[in-house]
């Protein structure tokens, strides 16, 4: 694996070798990345680990969509996995340096490479990101060993909160103006179980954060206010497909 330096540079010799107008795309598509943060929340991270440990899931793992590399420390502090690798259009942190085999690349087009390499596909929080959800899990389906497995999370669109600011603004409150350009697809689960189907995934299985803000005030949860007692889907901001590539 290289150094965080030969990253950059591998990534700058990409870019200069790119068509003008390619080039405007890689850089529109880096701005909306760098505009959502690359972080996403506790809960998701956490929700995302209890099913790594409930699935018992180990071999090698990609996190594809990585960010600033905070589900990726995670991955690693699992100690579940054999070999930790990363990919994202933005560059490998440098306290990952030597720790993950970290690929930049704009997820938007094939993933070079890579068939049949990985036991275990996250994407957390990304496939809101991409331009087409179903060219992204044919992607994933190639690049998993049959009998891997695929775990997606995005915004639970289904919540009161979500269903509620699509009635009264016309969108889903994670895909207003406020999320927009990084925010780009908006997924139900009946989506994503067709989408996963098209790819010739399993059906996927739901899970949920178990967190998430009331309407109006999403500093306050349904959680604080009901002593924990409402979570799934309507009480959550984020929701978890997961499902399995079937063995050949």
């Amino acid at each position: 694996m290289g150094s965080a330096t030969s990253i950059n540079d591998k990534a700058n010799s990409q870019n200069e070798l790119m068509s003008p107008p390619a080039c405007e795309i890689w850089e529109s598509r880096l701005r909306a990345a760098k505009l959502s943060g690359g972080v996403s929340s506790e809960a998701i991270h956490s929700m995302i680990c209890r099913v790594v440990e409930a699935k018992e899931l180990r071999g090698k793992v990609l996190d594809f969509g990585a960010g600033v590399g905070d589900l990726t420390r995670r991955l690693l502090a699992m100690k579940r996995f054999d070999h930790v690798a990363a990919a994202d259009i933005v560059t490998s942190p440098a306290d990952l340096e030597g720790a993950v085999e970290w690929t930049v690349h704009d997820l938007n087009v094939t993933f070079p490479g890579h068939d049949s390499a990985f036991d275990v596909v996250v994407a957390s929080e990304v496939i809101e990101h991409l331009e087409n959800p179903r060219f992204v899990m044919r992607e994933i389906y190639r690049i998993l060993r049959p009998g891997g497995t695929v775990l997606v999370s995005t915004p639970n669109n289904e919540s009161w909160r979500s269903l509620l600011s699509l009635m009264v603004r016309g969108h889903y409150v994670a895909f207003c103006e406020s999320s927009y350009p990084a925010h780009i697809v908006a997924l139900l689960r009946q989506d994503l179980s067709r989408i996963f189907s098209e790819a010739k995934l399993a059906l996927p299985e739901f899970y949920y954060t178990g967190e998430g803000g009331i309407p109006c005030k999403p500093s306050i949860t349904w959680q604080r206010i009901s002593f924990n007692f409402l979570k799934g889907r309507r009480f959550s901001d984020n929701m978890l497909a997961i499902a399995k590539k079937p063995t050949e």
